[in-house]
């Protein structure tokens, strides 16, 4: 069955198609083509839209139905690793080290998928956007070893997660836990997560109807985009902090 897409024109600030018009199978297929620069990220963002697309493929743009997101004050972690955290030396910071944490991402191995879609194009063009303030990334450290972490967009107060990672087991649900956390006393309610799966389940995430979460977006970012350095800002969290003390 050949699936026929928009496609989008060479001017960065055309305007996308309207994520409703999304397809059903496969699920959020929205349109093809176009380029990676700042500019048509940014408006994609805006509109609920994001790039998923392997090497070899033309850029497919995807606007699913339900949406996968956090709730800042929603994220959850088992009673057994808050109590494990404890004792953790972990810390996590942001935007000290955003080329490491993109390229862990597209270099750690995922079960189920033989390659990455984080390709050179999302490399050079997500440095660009940290390059300009939108994109950011957190680290989650031992001392100076990179435990795990996760790099995504914001913009206005509206977090994208685009990818995460661990090399120790836990690392991505600490970044997402101390994320959530300052994205919560920032004043950000939500943190997209794009598309199910069980990890993103067992930590808190929920389906949102498409419709809900493009309204939402459309409020969020035409929204101020708090002053600072993510860096200064996100300051550092202690893993220990995410265990607060009494609790089960």
């Amino acid at each position: 069955m050949s699936i026929h897409l928009p496609a989008l024109s060479s001017d960065p600030n055309a305007p996308f198609p309207p994520g409703h018009t999304a397809l059903r199978q496969p699920d959020g297929l929205l349109a093809m083509g176009g380029d990676l620069s700042s500019a048509r990220l940014l408006n994609a963002y805006r509109h609920g839209i994001f790039p998923w697309y392997s090497d070899g493929q033309p850029i497919l743009w995807w606007c699913p139905d339900p949406r996968t997101v956090f709730r800042t004050d929603g994220v959850h972690l088992s009673s057994r690793f808050r109590r494990s955290l404890r004792q953790c030396d972990w810390t996590v910071q942001a935007d000290t080290c955003f080329d490491r944490v993109i390229a862990a991402c597209a270099h750690t191995p995922r079960t189920g998928q033989p390659g990455t879609w984080i390709t050179s194009g999302m490399i050079q063009a997500y440095n660009r956007l940290h390059e300009l303030g939108h994109a950011h990334s957190i680290e989650v450290l031992s001392g100076d070893r990179l435990i795990g972490g996760l790099y995504g967009i914001a913009v206005g107060k509206m977090f994208f997660g685009e990818s995460m990672y661990s090399a120790e087991s836990g690392g991505s649900k600490v970044a997402v836990a101390a994320l959530a956390k300052r994205l919560l006393e920032w004043g950000f309610p939500l943190l997209d997560a794009q598309v199910e799966n069980d990890h993103l389940l067992s930590l808190g995430a929920e389906p949102r109807p498409r419709d809900r979460f493009l309204a939402a977006v459309s409020e969020l970012t035409a929204e101020p985009e708090p002053a600072g350095s993510w860096t200064e800002r996100f300051g550092t969290v202690a893993a220990s902090e995410l265990a607060p003390a009494g609790a089960a």
